[in-house]
Formats: structure tokens, C-alpha cells, sequence
């Protein structure tokens, strides 16, 4: 969705090890990516299974999505679904129990009527890089079908691809748990009677235009809220920001994104982040938390940003997650238009008092 840059310098020699370790590590223990498999079943749907999925009702477009494990399925097309569910599962790092995520996207709600006269659609699969010069999208013959990124199709063409709503959900689970497993919390807010706390709330947001292809839906950005805690540990919290669905837009949220009498300093910092759909959240939060317990509380604060940004692997910074943008040291003083480190976008900022009930 947004545009990449290249990686920072990394913060230290220990952190940039750390992050070349599990790189290796990730490139050798990965599992086969998102988009080879949704790939694969969009040629499966396009081809041997489209008599079923006909049957099954897939291409009737009665709504613009739906999920892969809800319909009617016959034998054959079920056991498809599963496989490919339970290895999308797998690709991004999330628990075999979890619900599935796979989904039939309608790429073009105005084709909707064409289908509804019978035409036959293409199928594809949503594509993780931003800068597609093609599109491939497979026909009921097995032949490949050449889109453009930029131009909305006008024949009916459906994409398989992930629920990254609900993915999201489900990974940032998986980062807090992981992260606490190798010793990095979340940074609560204490709260007793009588008192509150001084936060930040984000009162407009706005994340700058790219050319984005039609192939992919609404981003799911999420930001990843780092600072050292009372203890003098460094400390690592997620927030969803569901709302954030396209750049060149404004929105006015008024979402709490740091709470500071859960740190030691009056200082944290905020990194903006998209799931396009390949992101492991498991590997990301290994390597989070390899780059990060090299950092220690020198009695000053140190902005943790670059640790952050230097602790993914080469190849997500050309797939997924994607860095949206980033914001240095917010204080309880913090108030006022702040763009990005990146100049990706820009966020309105102001200190807020959370009253005790």
C-alpha cells in the first residue's frame, strides 16, 4: 500500500548481527509464502476446481467477498480450501487453531452485473508488491491473462486473497505473546485510585498518495509503540488502527497511542506498519525481540525506531510488513501537526488526561 525505503543504519553493531541472524534464520525455516499459495489456488479455481466453485456458488457475486471456509463446498474444492487455509495459516506465523482467513474478493463491484448474465470471470491473487507492472489472472482454460495494475478491470475478475482485518487481530496476539515469551511486556499504564495518567491521542491522521494497484483492497495498518519501562527494560505495545484504510485520506480518530506513567522516561516512540497480506507476525516479533534485548537502559533515553526497523529481514522490506512511516521521541508535551520521520504522513497530536473511573 505505501511506499518502501530503504533500511537505516542500524543502531549498533550487536543490533545489526542480531538482525542478520534471524534474517538467515527466517529465509532457511520459512514456510511457503501468501502469495504462492493464494497464487495457486487462484489457478486451481480458475481451472480444475471451477466446476465446483460454480456449484459451490463462489462467483455469484451476491457480495463482494466471501469467505473461502463458509461455502458449500463438494469434497474435492473443500480439501483444497483446507490445505491452502492451513498453509496461509502457517506462512504468517499463526496458531493451526486459528480460523481461517482465506477469501474470494470481487475485484470490481460493477461487474457485478455482467456476472449475473453469465459471463465468465478470471481469477488472481492479490499481490504483496506495490510496484506490479502486471497483473496475472487465469482464465477457465488454465491460460494466463495479463492485467493492468492501474486500470480496474471491466470484465469480472475475482482475487483470492487473505482477511487481513482478522489476520491482524490474530498476529498482534501472537507478537504480545511472543515478545512476553522472551521477556519483553507491554508497557500497562498504572492506574490507582484517585489518580490518572497523561497519554497521547492522535486527533487526524493522513498517510500521503501512491499509485496503488486496483488488485489490492484497504491497507491494515498497525503501529508498534516502544519505550523503556519502569524497570528500565525496553518495552513493546501494539494498537490496531482499523480506520486507516487508504492514503491521500484524512481521519480523525482520536486514538490513545502511548499512556507515559508506564515508562520510566517522558519519552516513546511510534512506528507505522501494514500487513498487505504476507506478513509472518511470529518471525517479527523473534526478530523484534532479538534486535531489541540488545538495548539497555544507559540512564538515558535512546530512540528505539532504527532497532526496530534494522531487526526485519532483507526480503520483507520488498514484500511485507511494510514501514509506513515513523514518529521520534512524543512526550506528555507533544501537541500540535507532526509529520513523519519519512515524510510518509502526518499526524495531528495532543496530550490527553485519562480520569480514573
Amino acid at each position: 500500500m505505501y511506499p518502501r525505503v530503504f533500511r537505516l543504519a542500524a543502531l549498533s553493531l550487536a543490533t545489526a548481527t542480531a538482525a542478520l541472524s534471524i534474517s538467515v534464520a527466517s529465509a532457511a525455516q520459512s514456510p511457503e509464502t501468501v502469495a504462492k499459495i493464494t497464487d495457486r489456488m487462484a489457478q486451481q479455481l480458475a481451472g480444475p476446481l471451477a466446476a465446483d466453485a460454480d456449484k459451490a456458488g463462489l462467483f455469484s457475486a451476491v457480495t463482494d467477498t466471501v469467505a473461502l471456509s463458509e461455502s458449500g463446498t463438494t469434497p474435492k474444492l473443500g480439501n483444497a480450501i483446507h490445505k491452502a487455509g492451513d498453509a496461509v495459516l502457517a506462512a504468517k506465523g499463526l496458531p493451526a487453531t486459528s480460523a481461517p482467513i482465506l477469501r474470494l474478493r470481487l475485484a470490481n463491484p460493477d461487474t457485478r452485473p455482467a456476472l449475473a448474465r453469465g459471463a465468465v470471470p478470471l481469477i488472481t491473487a492479490e499481490v504483496s508488491d506495490d510496484t506490479t507492472t502486471l497483473v496475472t489472472a487465469y482464465d477457465r482454460t488454465g491460460g494466463i491473462v495479463r492485467l493492468d495494475p492501474v486500470r480496474v478491470p471491466t470484465r469480472p475478475v475475482f482475487v483470492v486473497e487473505v482477511d487481513t482485518s482478522a489476520a491482524l487481530t490474530m498476529g498482534l496476539d501472537v507478537i504480545r505473546s511472543t515478545l512476553a515469551g522472551r521477556g519483553i511486556n507491554r508497557a500497562v499504564p498504572r492506574v490507582t485510585a484517585g489518580t490518572g495518567y497523561w497519554a497521547t491521542k492522535v486527533t487526524a491522521v493522513r498517510l500521503n498518495d501512491d499509485e496503488e494497484p486496483w488488485i489490492k483492497g484497504a491497507a491494515e495498518i498497525f503501529g508498534i509503540t516502544t519505550g523503556f519501562g519502569l524497570d528500565g527494560q525496553v518495552k513493546v505495545d501494539t494498537v490496531q488502527m482499523p480506520y486507516l484504510d487508504y492514503d491521500g485520506t484524512t481521519y480523525y480518530p482520536n486514538q490513545l497511542i502511548v499512556g507515559f506513567n508506564a515508562y520510566k522516561y517522558n519519552l516513546a516512540d511510534f512506528v507505522m506498519m501494514e500487513d498487505d497480506g504476507d506478513t509472518n507476525y511470529r518471525d517479527l516479533a523473534i526478530a523484534l525481540a532479538s534486535a531489541l534485548l540488545t538495548i539497555v537502559d544507559a540512564g538515558s533515553y535512546i530512540p528505539l525506531v532504527d532497532a526496530i526497523l534494522n531487526a526485519m529481514p532483507d526480503s520483507w522490506w520488498t514484500d511485507d510488513p511494510d514501514y509506513v512511516d515513523s514518529w521520534y521521541t512524543l512526550s506528555t508535551h507533544t501537541n500540535g501537526h507532526f509529520t513523519g520521520a519519512r515524510a510518509n504522513g502526518w499526524m495531528d497530536l495532543t496530550p490527553y488526561w485519562v480520569q480514573p473511573l
